[in-house]
Order: structure tokens, then sequence, then C-alpha cells
């Protein structure tokens, strides 16, 4: 009875020793995930907080909180920025980022579909090829494009910032398509032709819908990539009237001999805002595309 009696008692005082370990590893893991958030967010609290500081308060103040808060730079970013409105920024970024999404979303899923499904001739060397392009730099293409935008009369308008999302050019977000494509069950294709769809109708009706989670991802990294793009648009846009909310930035750092630090951080807070609105509305999507893409179904 001794014995049988003692083997409880040891097995609770053996069993609790993991539960409070693993209850302290869950506590420091909390407080690194904690800290690491605080660090990366400062940036974040630091350009807002310097949004509603006085010009000569900016760069003397160290903390993260005004001492004379002010909403004086926001007016004057709605006041215009080089004789031009906040809101033409505004629009001309929304418009460029729009149309990518929108170019980007049905090139890439076309030709997701196509390596993913269709069979003909050629298709490994091209599937291979085209992501082979993923570790090209941008800067390699630069002149080229540059130099055809040019013969075709496109520079300084915004064609070629959305034309080349139509023809399925970011081979990341095509990869992504094919690995989603590929675990969807061909049972479908078939039952689609047996009801007399075409390629081209079942994948519209088909294939289509059930790519929404890859689509949703990709229509949100196109959004973001684009609305914060700076180099592209630097490169073919030269009218002020054109620039978007990057170039628009950089008007205030080349307005005379000072910086305006004060309106470009508020104009900074603004264009931060609609990424955010647009990541909160679709990141479920987000993590449900990335987590079940290349999954085999």
């Amino acid at each position: 009875m001794s014995a049988q009696a003692a083997t409880p008692t040891h097995l609770t005082v053996s069993g609790g020793e993991p539960k409070r370990a693993g209850a302290a590893r869950g506590v420091l893991w909390h407080v690194v995930v904690i800290a690491l958030v605080v660090v990366l967010m400062y940036p974040v609290v630091w350009l807002v907080s310097s949004s509603f500081k006085p010009a000569g308060e900016i760069l003397s103040n160290l903390s993260v909180l005004p001492e004379h808060a002010t909403t004086s730079h926001y007016g004057d970013v709605f006041g215009g920025v080089a004789g031009y409105s906040i809101w033409q920024y505004f629009g001309n970024s929304l418009a460029v980022s729009l149309l990518s999404v929108i170019g980007n979303v049905l090139s890439c899923a076309l030709a997701g579909y196509a390596f993913g499904r269709l069979r003909f001739r050629g298709r490994g060397p091209l599937f291979a090829f085209m992501l082979s392009t993923i570790m090209l730099p941008h800067h390699v293409v630069l002149i080229p494009q540059y130099i055809i935008f040019q013969q075709l009369d496109m520079v300084n308008t915004l064609w070629p910032l959305v034309l080349p999302k139509f023809f399925a050019t970011e081979a990341f977000f095509v990869f992504l398509m094919v690995q989603f494509v590929r675990g969807l069950p061909r049972e479908l294709d078939e039952s689609a032709t047996i009801d007399g769809c075409g390629p081209f109708r079942t994948f519209w009706y088909v294939i289509l819908p059930l790519l929404r989670p890859a689509v949703i991802t990709t229509a949100i990294f196109t959004f973001i990539w684009t609305w914060n793009d700076f180099f592209s648009q630097l490169i073919y846009l030269n009218d002020p009237s054109k620039f978007t909310l990057p170039l628009a930035l950089q008007m205030f750092v080349d307005q005379g001999s000072d910086s305006a630090f004060g309106p470009m951080f508020a104009m900074s807070v603004l264009a931060l805002v609609p990424i955010g609105l647009f990541f909160v509305a679709f990141q479920r999507f987000l993590v449900d595309g990335v987590s079940t893409s290349g999954l085999k179904g």
C-alpha cells in the first residue's frame, strides 16, 4: 500500500516541473516577441509623434512625445505641395496601384493556370526561364525598358508603371499561382470539359474562383509594393502633376536650403494610412493564401 501510495505522489511532482518549465518558456517567448514589436514599431511611433512637433523641436527633442504639439504641418500639407493638391498625388498613387493590382492579378493568374494545367511544347523550359528571372536584378533591365518606353513615347506617363503588370512580369506571383493551381483537383477540369467548357472558360468559371486566397495575396503585395515604389516612378515621371506620393515627399527635401521635415513627416503619416487600412482589411486572406499555397489536395 505504501508503494502504491507513493507512486501517484511521485508522478504529480515530476509532472508539475515540465508544466512550470513550459509556462516559463511561454512567458519568456512573449517577452521577446513584445520587445521585438516595440523595437520595430518605434520608428513608426517616432514618425507620427514628429509630425506633431514644431519645426525647431523635431531634431532637438529626442523624446517620443512632443513638448508643444501642433497640427500646422498637416495644414501645410493639405494646403498643397509645389502648387498641387495632395489629393492629386493621392489620386495618381491610387490609379497606379489599382491598375497594377488588376493587371498583376489577371496576368499572373492566367500564366499560373497555363503553367499549372495546360500541356504545351516547351512548358518546362519556359517555366524554368520564368523562375530564373526572380534572381535578375531590376536594374539590369531598367535601361532596355526605358529605351522601349521612350520609343513608344510613353515616358512621363503612367503607362510604364502599369503596362508591364499586364504581361505577368512578376515571377514570384506567377509561381504562387502555379503552386496553388497544382493543388486543385484535376477532376474539376474534367467536369468542366464534359460540360463543354474550353480552357479559358474553365479558368474563368472554375479555377479563378478557387484561387481567391492566392489572388488576394497577390493583390495585397502588389498594392503595397506599388504604393511605396519610388525608383521606377522617379525614372519615368518628370511632370509634378503626374507625381505620386513618394515623389511628392521628395519635394519637401528639395525646397530651398532647409528641408521641411515637419510637413514631410505629416505627409508620410497620411501616406501610411491607405496601406494600413488595406492590410488590416485583407490580412486574414493574406495568411490563408500563404499557408495554403503549394498544398496538394
